[in-house]
């Protein structure tokens, strides 16, 4: 890198989550806010023409994801360093924006001296993760993957919204019975022996996340 501004680009679908990013860098020489995009695609085109060092991206959009805009980005070869910027550090977040070629994962809480060193460090090419990012991949290394069935999501989903196997069934129209094989199921893949413990496993595993429950 030169002594020049690192130019940024924005992406997020929340024109005041725009504003306000762009005013926190606006007030910085060392960058320069080239443009703002509200989704994927936008941002894949605006990368192209501005050549920014770093994109700013959010995962969760209309149209096209952040995750879809990041693995097309990589696809056509555009060297700009992409930093995911969002709310969300579920494992289904963060492993696909990684693996599509994320050069670093921050949250949305984070505070403006963090954010502005991350952009500097994704300008040099570095790794940037946020501490709850890093401790659940850190985590995900440590821990065997667990799949389990779409079934048994959605029930692990109903456990964790408090259903009992009853209103499981009754919401699944299936029988109790098939409800308590499916759950005991869970129970040995998570490695657990309660529905507590289970709804535990699921968020820590990224198998559920904020929504549920």
């Amino acid at each position: 890198m030169t002594d020049r501004p690192i130019r940024l680009l924005i992406t997020d679908d929340h024109p005041v989550v725009r504003d306000g990013i762009r005013g926190m860098f606006a007030a910085d020489p060392g960058f320069d806010v080239v443009g703002e995009a509200s989704d994927g695609a936008r941002a894949v085109e605006l990368a192209r023409s501005l050549e920014p060092d770093v994109i700013l991206m959010d995962l969760r959009m209309p149209d096209t994801s952040g995750v879809d805009a990041i693995r097309e980005l990589v696809r056509l070869g555009v060297p700009s360093r992409v930093l995911v910027l969002t709310t969300y550090a579920t494992d289904s977040d963060v492993g696909p924006a990684i693996e599509a070629g994320a050069t670093g994962y921050l949250l949305k809480d984070a505070l403006p001296e963090e954010l502005t060193r991350a952009v500097r460090s994704a300008a040099r090419g570095e790794t940037v993760l946020s501490p709850s990012v890093a401790t659940r991949l850190v985590g995900r290394m440590r821990s065997p993957s667990v799949s389990l069935s779409d079934r048994e999501l959605e029930i692990l989903r109903l456990i964790a919204d408090g259903s009992t196997n009853r209103g499981a069934a009754a919401r699944l129209f299936i029988s109790e019975a098939t409800v308590k094989t499916h759950v005991l199921h869970i129970y040995a893949k998570l490695g657990v022996n309660d529905r507590a413990a289970a709804v535990a496993a699921g968020f820590r595993r990224g198998l559920l996340d904020v929504s549920d429950g």
